[in-house]
C-alpha cells in the first residue's frame, strides 16, 4: 500500500497550484478531515465563506484514496457546486498534486440515469412517451420545434463520448430529452441489447478506478438506501452543502399517487395485460374518492380512500404478474416501461395503506392533475443514521451548520443525537473575514411586525431610504415573489432612471446577477434562488435587505407534523422546526454580503421580531458576527460613506461554451474559470413560452425543473412565483414535468 504523503505538503501544493494563499481555517479543516478519516469518526465542519473548504476536504480525500486504493465520494446539493468541483477545483488540484503524488489524481462525475442518453431508446427499443413525439392536437409549430430538438439530439448522440446532458449546449426542452432517456425503473439493465455501449454503465465502470467521485445528495442517498449498488465501494463520504441534506433526502423518498397515474399505468400495460381495464377502473375509483376531500394532512386514511387504494394495490399486483415475459422471452422496452409504471402505483398505494408510524400523508389539489395524495417521512434521522453513516466515515460541511451557536439542531435531524448515535465531532473553523469590522447587522426595530398583506408604506419607505443611501448596490431578498415584484415596482417609480431595479423572473438569473454585478448603481430583488445562489464580491453589493423572517408556511404538512411530534415528546416544536428553518435561511441570506476580505456593507432586517421575539436570540446567534445595531441614522450614514468611497466593481467574466470534457472553453480550447458572479450559466432556449399571459424565462423554467427534482408542491410554486395555479400548471405541462416525481434520480 502506498505511503500517504504529508498532508500539509499536499495542501500547500494544491493552494499554490490554484494561485491562492493558505488560510488558518483551511489548514485546520484539512487536518480535522484527515484525523476524522484516520479515526473513522464522523465530522461536522462549519467553514465560513472564504475559508477555501473545497480544497480543505478534496486534498485529504485524494490522500486517502491514494493510500487506501479506493475512491472518496463527494456529494453536493446544487448543480453549481457540483460543476465547480468537476470543472474548476479538481482539475487544478490534480495538476498541482501530480508531482507530489507521482501520478495525477483522477476524478469522475456520477449522476442519475435520466441525465444520460439511452442508446436503446434512440434505436427504437422503447415506445414513445405518453403523448408521443407528434401527439394529436399539437400545434404544428410546437411539433416542429420538438422535432428539430430531437434531430439535434440524435446528431449529438452519435458524436458524444459521454452522453451527458450537461455537455449539450445549448440545451433542449425537458420533453425532447424524455424522447432519448429513460428512468432507472424503465431501464432494462443487463438485458438491454446495447448494455455494452451504455453511457451510464460505461461512466459507472470508469468511476470504479478514480480517486474522487462527485455526485449529488439524492443519488448518494438512494445508493445508500439500496445497498450502495451504483457507487463503487468506498469508505469516505464528504457531504458539502450539508445544510440541504435532510430536505434532499426527504424529497427522494416522498411518493405520490393520483387517479390519473393509475390510469396511465393501465394504458401502458395495454394489450400485455388482460387486467389493464380493471386497473383503469381502480384509477377512476381512486380519483372519485379523492375528489370531495379537503386539502391538508390526513391523520387517518378515510374508508372510501382506503377501499380505492386497496383496489389499486391488488389490481396492480395482478397486472404485475401479467407483465412478466412469457417463458423463453426477454422483456422488451414497452414491457419494461409498463412494469415501471405499474410497480410505482402498486408500491405507493401499499405504502399509504400501511400508515407507517413516521409517515405523513396529505392531499393537495393540482390545477392540472387534480387531487394528489402524497406521503413522506416525518423524520429521516434514523434512516440517515443507519444507511448514510453506517460503514464509512462521513464529513459534513457547510457555511451554516451551527444554528443558535451549536451543532445540536442539525445533528439531531441527521441521526447524530440520542441513544445509539455514532461518535462525531463538531468544528467551526470560522472565517478569514473580520465580520464585526466589515459588516453591520441592522434591524429596523421601529417598523411594525410584517403582516399577511405584504410590505406597508413604512417598510417601502425604509427600503427607499436604505437604497438611496447605498447608491444602489442592493440585493433584496424577499419572502415571496409578490413581495419582490411589489418592492421593485414601487422603487422603480420612486428612483426613475437614477437607480435601476432588476427583479427575478425578468430574465435568466445568471443574466440578472451579471448585470447587477457589472453596474454598482443597480439593485436586484428576488426570492428563493437569490438567498443561496448569488456570489457578488466587491462594491456592487454593499447592502442586503431581508424583508421578513423566512419561517416555513404554517400549513406545511411536514413542518406541522414534525412540530407536533416534538411537542408531544415534551420538546419545543416551534424552535426545533420553524425557528431552525428560519435561522438556516437567514444565515444563508446574510452570507451574500461579505464574499471577500475587503468587502464592506450592511445586512438590513426589516422584521422587528429579530429584536423583540422570544426566539430572537437564537436567530441572531445563527448569523455571522456582524456589528449589531438598530440605529437607522448611523446605518444610513455608513452606507453613504461606503458609496462615496467605493472602488470600481469587480470585473465580471462572461460565460464561455461548455466543451465535451465538461470545462468551459473557447473554440481554440482555452479553458476559463466560471463567472465571478452567480451560479454557472444555463443555456438559453430559442424562445420563451407564454401561459395565461405570462412569459416564462429560461431561469424560471430551470426553477420549475429544480422544483420537480426536489419534490416541491404546486402550492409552494404559487407562493414563490406569485402566479396562478393555472399559469404554472400549463408551463409544467409544456415542459412535461411532474412535481414530486423523483424521476430525475436513479
Amino acid at each position: 500500500m502506498p505511503q500517504r504523503p504529508v498532508l500539509d505538503d499536499l495542501l500547500h501544493a494544491a493552494v499554490s497550484g490554484v494561485g491562492g494563499a493558505e488560510r488558518p481555517g483551511q489548514v485546520e479543516m484539512a487536518r480535522a478531515v484527515a484525523r476524522s478519516i484516520d479515526a473513522r469518526e464522523h465530522l461536522l465542519v462549519q467553514a465560513g465563506t472564504g475559508t477555501g473548504k473545497s480544497l480543505a476536504y478534496l486534498v485529504p480525500a485524494v490522500a486517502h484514496a491514494f493510500e487506501a486504493g479506493k475512491p472518496a465520494v463527494v456529494a453536493t446539493a446544487t448543480l453549481a457546486l457540483q460543476a465547480q468541483i468537476v470543472d474548476r477545483d479538481m482539475p487544478r488540484v490534480a495538476d498541482a498534486l501530480a508531482p507530489v503524488l507521482g501520478r495525477r489524481p483522477t476524478y469522475a462525475l456520477v449522476k442519475g440515469r435520466r441525465n444520460y442518453v439511452c442508446l436503446n431508446k434512440l434505436e427504437g427499443g422503447f415506445p414513445d412517451d405518453e403523448e408521443g413525439l407528434f401527439g394529436v392536437g399539437q400545434v404544428d409549430a410546437a411539433v416542429g420545434r420538438l422535432g428539430q430538438e430531437v434531430v439535434r439530439l440524435r446528431e449529438w448522440a452519435s458524436s458524444t463520448d459521454s452522453g451527458d446532458r450537461d455537455e449539450l449546449v445549448p440545451g433542449v426542452s425537458e420533453r425532447a430529452w424524455r424522447q432519448v432517456s429513460v428512468s432507472a425503473h424503465e431501464c432494462m439493465g443487463g438485458k438491454c441489447p446495447l448494455v455494452a455501449e451504455c453511457f451510464v454503465e460505461r461512466a459507472r465502470e470508469a468511476a470504479k478506478d478514480v480517486d474522487v467521485i462527485v455526485t449529488n445528495h439524492s443519488f448518494m442517498a438512494i445508493d445508500s438506501f439500496e445497498g450502495r449498488q451504483m457507487l463503487p465501494e468506498h469508505d469516505v463520504l464528504v457531504v458539502d452543502e450539508a445544510h440541504e441534506l435532510v430536505d434532499r433526502v426527504t424529497a427522494t423518498i416522498t411518493d405520490e399517487l393520483t387517479g390519473a397515474m393509475v390510469m396511465t399505468a393501465a394504458r401502458k400495460a395495454g394489450r400485455m395485460s388482460e387486467n389493464g381495464p380493471a386497473l383503469e377502473e381502480a384509477g377512476e375509483l381512486l380519483a372519485a374518492a379523492l375528489e370531495p376531500l379537503e386539502e391538508g394532512r390526513m391523520l387517518g386514511v378515510p374508508d372510501s380512500v382506503g377501499l380505492a387504494l386497496a383496489r389499486v394495490r391488488d389490481t396492480a399486483r395482478t397486472v404485475q404478474s401479467d407483465l412478466k415475459p412469457p417463458p423463453g422471452q426477454e422483456a422488451d422496452g414497452a414491457r419494461q416501461v409498463a412494469r415501471a409504471a405499474v410497480d410505482e402505483v402498486q408500491e405507493n398505494a401499499e405504502r399509504i395503506l400501511e400508515e407507517r408510524e413516521l409517515d405523513v400523508v396529505w392531499l393537495n389539489r393540482d390545477q392540472r392533475r387534480g387531487p394528489v395524495l402524497r406521503v413522506a417521512p416525518m423524520s429521516v434521522a434514523m434512516l440517515v443514521r443507519d444507511k448514510v453513516f453506517e460503514g464509512r466515515t462521513v464529513v459534513l460541511t457547510s457555511a451554516t451548520l451551527e444554528l443558535g451557536g451549536t451543532f445540536d439542531a442539525v445533528a439531531g435531524t441527521i441521526g447524530l443525537r440520542g441513544e445509539g448515535a455514532p461518535a462525531w465531532q463538531g468544528l467551526d473553523v470560522g472565517s478569514p473575514f473580520d465580520y464585526p469590522k466589515q459588516a453591520i447587522a441592522y434591524v429596523a426595530a421601529h417598523l411594525p411586525p410584517p403582516g399577511r398583506d405584504g410590505a406597508g408604506d413604512d417598510t417601502l419607505d425604509e427600503i427607499e431610504a436604505l437604497v438611496r443611501a447605498a447608491g444602489g448596490r442592493t440585493l433584496g431578498l424577499f419572502s415571496s415573489m409578490r413581495a419582490a415584484q411589489t418592492a421593485a415596482e414601487v422603487m422603480r417609480a420612486r428612483f426613475g432612471d437614477d437607480i435601476p431595479v432588476l427583479c427575478q423572473g425578468e430574465d435568466q438569473i445568471t443574466t440578472l446577477v451579471r448585470q447587477f454585478a457589472r453596474d454598482p448603481r443597480t439593485c436586484l430583488f428576488g426570492t428563493l434562488t437569490l438567498w443561496q445562489g448569488v456570489d457578488v464580491p466587491g462594491s456592487s453589493c454593499q447592502l442586503v435587505i431581508i424583508d421578513r423572517i423566512p419561517f416555513p408556511r404554517p400549513d406545511d404538512p411536514l413542518a406541522s407534523a414534525r412540530s407536533q411530534a416534538i411537542a408531544r415528546m415534551g420538546g419545543n416544536g416551534f424552535m426545533a422546526v420553524s425557528a431552525t428553518h428560519a435561522a438556516l435561511r437567514l444565515a444563508q441570506g446574510a452570507g451574500r454580503l461579505v464574499r471577500r476580505a475587503d468587502d464592506r456593507g450592511v445586512v438590513a432586517f426589516l422584521d422587528s421580531r429579530m429584536m423583540t421575539a422570544r426566539y430572537a436570540g437564537f436567530l441572531q446567534r445563527s448569523l455571522p458576527p456582524f456589528y449589531p445595531t438598530t440605529d437607522t441614522a448611523m446605518v444610513l450614514a455608513a452606507l453613504a460613506r461606503l458609496d462615496a468611497t467605493a472602488p470600481p466593481p469587480v470585473a465580471v467574466e462572461e460565460p464561455a461554451l461548455r466543451s465535451l470534457t465538461g470545462a468551459r472553453a473557447d473554440a481554440d480550447g482555452t479553458e476559463h474559470p466560471r463567472p465571478v458572479a452567480g451560479p454557472p450559466p444555463v443555456a438559453e432556449s430559442s424562445r420563451s413560452a407564454v401561459t395565461s399571459g405570462h412569459a416564462w424565462t429560461d431561469e424560471q423554467d430551470e426553477e420549475l425543473r429544480d422544483a420537480a427534482e426536489s419534490g416541491m408542491q404546486l402550492e409552494e410554486l404559487v407562493d414563490h412565483f406569485e402566479l396562478s395555479e393555472e399559469t404554472i400548471a400549463a408551463r409544467l405541462e409544456q415542459l412535461d414535468l411532474n412535481l414530486a416525481s423523483g424521476a430525475l434520480f436513479d
